[in-house]
């Protein structure tokens, strides 16, 4: 009963600010306010609002919600776990010869920009030499500068 009256009120109060917004001419934002504040009422009556308020204050239908958030989540933990690990062992030798087969040995680079190139027209990479003596003589400069 409560419910109904709440509903009820908050739907006179959407109706109300409906015509205002309409008075300012603004029709499709009042035609808006009136559709939303036509919901209440329209819950009320199809008994949605009813069954809300049994369901909200019953006992068996919490331990049914908890039943089912406990099995959603089992669910996930054995998602978590499965993926985790692969599947069975059966599943994960068959998905290493899957990505063996699916990459053609004497595939080429995409041609997109600069990655585009084949590795012999690419420069060759410099081996990391030490650094030399001079790169130290700037650090000690910079020391020197801030009187350390």
């Amino acid at each position: 009963m409560i419910a109904e009256t709440v509903c009820s009120a908050v739907s006179a109060a959407g109706l109300g600010i409906a015509a205002v917004s309409a008075y300012r001419k603004r029709f499709l934002t009042a035609a808006r306010l009136a559709a939303y504040s036509l919901l209440p009422v329209g819950l009320v009556l199809t008994g949605v609002v009813g069954w809300a308020a049994d369901t909200a204050f019953s006992l068996k239908a919490w331990v049914g919600f908890g039943l089912l958030g406990a099995a959603w989540l089992i669910f996930l933990g054995t998602r978590a776990v499965e993926r985790r690990r692969g599947g069975t062992r059966k599943e994960r030798k068959a998905a290493k010869a899957d990505r063996r087969e699916a990459v053609a040995p004497t595939a080429s680079a995409p041609s997109l920009g600069e990655g585009a190139r084949p590795a012999a027209a690419r420069p060759a990479a410099k081996p990391k030499t030490a650094a030399p003596a001079e790169d130290f003589s700037d650090i000690e400069a910079i020391l020197k500068k801030h009187g350390i």
